[in-house]
């Protein structure tokens, strides 16, 4: 509680002690800092505060601190300023500044230019404010010709320019409404695919093929295809031809934040396909981390890292589609992870299931007796078919042949 009260009347130390010995909440009400220092001087002088005995002396400051609200440490430094000055007058700190070179004035100028010119760089704007002094010989940028341009942004966040300039705003991130951010859920259910592209080197400048990597979330089902290129022209039609081979149906299509993906060409033909399309969240580096680590275990393991030249987009295509393809998805076993949390919410994965992905979607359809995942037209027992034409071991040393074959193409193009 704060009350407005004179207590002139209190001018011994038993009324003082009783004083401090009343409940709690009362508190000196004051206008202002000035007003608090007068009365604190009054009551030092009231009281003859530096004749009393240390008790007393105590006594009086705790009566202080208590109506006023001040700390003990404050309470010190205000009775010695009234020892050696003889009276509390508010202290006001000596900033020790440079002298003010330019004035609001200029200020104004900058913000007036920066308003013309859309805000250009410190550099650029020095340059024009120079040439408005020595060129055209306008006397008003006298001051400002000398300005660096480190300082130019000083001037910026100054009150007088904010308040003249039109362009001031934070600076915004690159903002694309295709796709949404964030990462997919497929709970179980096939259809969502990550995608990614793999570029095979550079020589002399020159760049290599490129490949590009669709992994379905639950699956690991893989489809790998090759371009020349991964502008729209060259990846659209190759897209296109690659969702038509997931023998299942596409629901959701997923990559990281490159305009190779996100791009107009590209959505269009994704919704098109009524496929969903989302994008890798900032700072969320596992969004796409599946695709991203069967580039490395697949397809650098067997593509390499050496230079291969865009000629030869076509026949590693025709390479991906007969022979990887089918290996990866039919004969090479995945690892699946089983997931599990303990009482304190912690997950832990342990890959003890291996899985061809052909496997994992045959299991996944005959558990639930219901083929709706499937394209239509693609049935368990064709895919069967596939699965047994040739044993495991079979189909990797048909790749790996078909694989050295193309290879050697390339070293004797040379």
């Amino acid at each position: 509680m704060t009350i407005t009260m004179d207590d002139s009347k209190i001018t011994t130390l038993d009324q003082v002690q009783a004083f401090l010995e009343s409940p709690e909440g009362l508190a000196f009400n004051r206008a202002g800092r000035e007003e608090l220092h007068i009365w604190i001087g009054g009551v030092l002088k009231r009281f003859d505060y530096f004749k009393l005995p240390r008790p007393g002396k105590g006594q009086v400051k705790a009566y202080l601190q208590r109506l006023s609200g001040l700390s003990r440490a404050q309470m010190t430094r205000l009775v010695t300023r009234y020892l050696l000055e003889g009276e509390i007058k508010p202290g006001y700190a000596n900033c020790n500044r440079f002298v003010a070179k330019y004035t609001n004035r200029d200020k104004e100028l900058l913000a007036e230019t920066d308003n013309v010119h859309g805000r250009l760089s410190g550099p650029a704007t020095r340059k024009i404010l120079q040439r408005q002094y020595a060129v055209f010989s306008d006397k008003r940028f006298e001051r400002l010709s000398d300005i660096s341009s480190a300082h130019i942004y000083n001037l910026r966040s100054s009150r007088a320019y904010r308040q003249r300039a039109q362009t001031v705003a934070k600076t915004r991130s690159v903002c694309v409404s295709i796709g949404i951010r964030r990462k997919p859920e497929p709970q179980g259910r096939p259809g969502y695919i990550r995608v990614d592209t793999v570029h095979q080197g550079d020589l002399n400048g020159v760049k290599g093929v490129y490949h590009v990597n669709m992994v379905d979330a639950v699956l690991q089902w893989e489809i790998v295809l090759c371009v020349e290129a991964i502008s729209e022209a060259h990846l659209a039609p190759v897209l296109e031809i690659a969702l038509a081979m997931f023998p299942f149906v596409i629901v959701n299509f997923h990559s990281d934040n490159g305009g190779e993906f996100i791009n107009g060409t590209i959505a269009k033909l994704l919704n098109k396909l009524l496929i969903e399309q989302t994008k890798s969240r900032s700072n969320r580096t596992n969004d796409n981390a599946l695709v991203e680590g069967k580039n490395g275990s697949v397809i650098r393991k067997h593509m390499g890292h050496w230079h291969i030249e865009q000629k030869h987009a076509s026949t590693i295509n025709r390479f991906y589609q007969e022979h990887f393809n089918p290996y990866l998805n039919f004969h090479r076993p995945c690892g699946f992870a089983t997931v599990t949390v303990d009482e304190k919410g912690r997950r832990t994965k342990k890959y003890k299931t291996y899985q061809t992905p052909y496997e994992r979607l045959k299991m996944i359809v005959e558990s639930e007796k219901n083929p709706q995942y499937l394209r239509k037209g693609v049935t368990i027992k064709a895919l069967d078919k596939i699965a047994a034409h040739q044993t495991d071991n079979q189909a990797a040393s048909t790749m790996q042949a078909a694989r050295d074959r193309i290879f050697k193409k390339f070293v004797n193009a040379q």
